[in-house]
Order: C-alpha cells, then structure tokens, then sequence
C-alpha cells in the first residue's frame, strides 16, 4: 500500500501561521521583559566565563568554588570599570557650571544667527525647541525607565550566571534528550557553533572597545578637547552597538568642543580623526576580532538594533547581534532553514537563482539545474 502524500498547505495559511506566532513571540518577550533581559545577560556571561572556570575545576578547584572565582573575577573587572568612569564623571561634573554658562551663550548667538538669516523670531525659536523636546520626553523616559530597569536587576546577574554554570550539564542534557537521537551529532554541532560564536563575539568585542578606546582618547588628547578620556571610553562602549553607536559617538566629543573651544577648527579635526579611526576599526580591527566569527550583513545589523531597542530598550540593542548569530548558527545546519541563514549572512552571491550561466531560465528549468547540481 503507497505511503500516504503528505498534505502541502496554501502558502498564505502557512505565512498567517508565521506571522501570529511572531506577534505572539514578540508580545510575551515585551511582555517578561524583566525577566528575560537579565537571563540574557547571564546567559551570555556564563558562556564568557566557561572556559576560566572549565580550567579552574581541572585545576582540582571544587565546582562551586571555581564558578564563584570566575564570578568575582568578572565582577572586579566591571567595578574597575565603573570606578574609573565615575572619577572621569565627577571631574566633568565640577566644571558643569562653567559649560552651562558657555552653552547658553553660545545658544544666544545661534539664536541671533537664525533671525539674521530667515528671520525666525526668537519665541519661534524656542517655541520649537520646546516642542521637540516635548516630543522627545516620552522616548527619554522609556530609555531612562529601561536604563533603571537594568540596574534593578543587575543583581541578578551573578545569581543568574552562576545557577547556569553550576547547572550546564543538566541544561545540555536537556537539549539533547528533547530531539531524537538522530539528530544528536547536529545537535552538539550546532550548541558547540554556539558556544564559540558567543564566546570569540564577546570577547572580540571587549578588544575592539579597548582598541578604540584608546585611539579616541589619543585622538582627543592630541586635539585638546576637555574630557579627552572620558569621551573617548564612552565612544568605545557606544561603538559596540553596530553603525549606529558610531555616530552617536562622534556627536558627543563634537559637542563638547564647541562649548569649550572658539572657531570650529577642533570639530573639524575631530571628524577627521574619528573618521580615520572608524576606517581602521572597521578595516582591520572589526574583521580580525570580531566579524570573521560572526557573519552578519550590514542590513540586518543594523535593522536587528533598531528592533532590540523597540523591544528591549538599550539591553536590546547590546544582546540582538549575538542573538542573530545563534539564529544564523541553527539556520545554516537545518535544510529547511538553510535560506534564511544564508539572507543573515554577508556573503553576497553574483547571479540570482534565475539567472544561470548568463542566460534566463523558467522556473522548472532552475529547479532542475539547482537538483542536478545538487
């Protein structure tokens, strides 16, 4: 007796399908978002902190004592890290008034300048100041909502990072007896891609912060502008977030140069040396440490930031490219998926699939030549 044919259903069924689970993913992902974000992050930390504690425990260093070691380390670390930016802060914060007193004279003359030029009353003026930053209060206090959020539950973190590690081979287990046996070489393939993708991204990320944190705070230092340091560190870690931190970036030391500096030779030296250094970070540096291990197109870095902010506030915009990469890792060893991976990817082919040694096919034709190549 012939097998059964398997049912095929319509396409806009199949695509309705899709779509309500996306919403409904996208809803309860809104929805726990502070639970999800902090699991995350310790999600991703845990992976950054296996290989210490793996070399801990074959150190006969007992387990629990090896990930409470690794723990402290990376909480050493990030405390440095704060300290140092909150005794730049401090610094910058003595001389606030002064900077005031520039910026609202320097807003004056910009001012005079505008109802020089178009003759924009000076109420106009302010008028439009006032609602743009209307606008922009609703946005301001989502950001600072999330910022706030984050660290009320930074100290879950280390809770989170270390019921993950001290739980790793219960949590594996778990992902292998959940798919057939079949599939449990794919499945080890895929965890352990995982793994190093998170690993070498994150890890390739803290060496391209410091890389640019340096070449910012030289460049600045070079060019006199107040704070060299403090705007250089905080250029780096906002030049994690990909395209879109970069510019972000370069507004800030630009700013304060005009406020501290006359004539506009100093912002001009700035864009001049924020661009070179973007040249090299996204020549050199970026493909050596980072993006030969994560393989994501420029557009979809860029629109993935622009939703993990939608969803997920400033957390989202850090966590979606790695996120992407461990979707693109599962995309590329399942067949079916295998289309998606590849339009994750930024490997970009020369001829579309109807289009064959230079000449156009029909569409049987293609599917032939695409099984026979196969």
């Amino acid at each position: 007796m012939p097998a059964a044919k398997e049912k095929e259903y319509p396409f806009y069924l199949k695509a309705t399908v899709i779509l309500f689970g996306l919403v409904l993913l996208t809803y309860i992902m809104s929805a726990l978002t502070d639970i999800l974000v902090p699991l995350a992050f310790a999600g991703f930390i845990a992976i950054l902190l296996n290989p210490l504690c793996n070399r801990l425990v074959r150190l006969k260093v007992p387990r629990v004592l090896a990930i409470l070691i690794s723990i402290l380390l990376a909480l050493v670390l990030v405390v440095a890290l704060f300290y140092f930016l909150s005794t730049q802060i401090a610094q910058f914060s003595q001389s606030f008034p002064a900077l005031k007193q520039k910026f609202e004279a320097l807003s004056h003359d910009v001012s005079q300048w505008i109802y020089t030029k178009f003759g924009v009353e000076t109420e106009k003026q302010v008028g439009f100041v006032k609602k743009v930053l209307d606008n922009s209060q609703a946005m301001l206090g989502h950001t600072v909502g999330t910022v706030l959020s984050t660290l009320g539950v930074v100290f879950l973190l280390p809770v989170y990072t270390f019921m993950l590690l001290f739980y790793k081979t219960l949590i594996l287990n778990f992902f292998f007896e959940v798919f057939k046996e079949d599939n449990t070489r794919r499945v080890a393939e895929i965890l352990q891609e995982t793994k190093n993708a998170i690993q070498s991204y994150i890890v390739g990320l803290l060496v391209e912060m410091v890389i640019v944190a340096v070449l910012n705070s030289t460049a600045l230092m070079i060019l006199g502008v107040k704070y060299a340091i403090l705007l250089g560190v905080i250029g780096a870690i906002l030049n994690m977030l990909p395209y879109i931190g970069g510019i972000i970036a370069i507004a800030l030391p630009i700013l304060m140069a005009t406020v501290t500096k006359d004539g506009y030779s100093t912002q001009l030296g700035i864009i001049a040396a924020y661009l070179i250094i973007q040249f090299i970070d996204n020549n050199i540096v970026f493909p050596r440490v980072v993006s030969v291990k994560v393989q994501i197109n420029a557009l979809v870095s860029i629109v993935i930031v622009l939703l993990g902010n939608a969803l997920w506030g400033i957390s989202g915009m850090f966590l979606s490219v790695p996120f992407v990469a461990v979707l693109k890792i599962i995309f590329d060893r399942i067949d079916d998926l295998q289309p998606w991976g590849k339009l994750l990817g930024d490997t970009v082919p020369t001829r579309h699939m109807g289009q064959l040694w230079g000449k156009r096919y029909d569409k049987n034709e293609v599917n032939e030549n695409l099984k026979k190549k196969n």
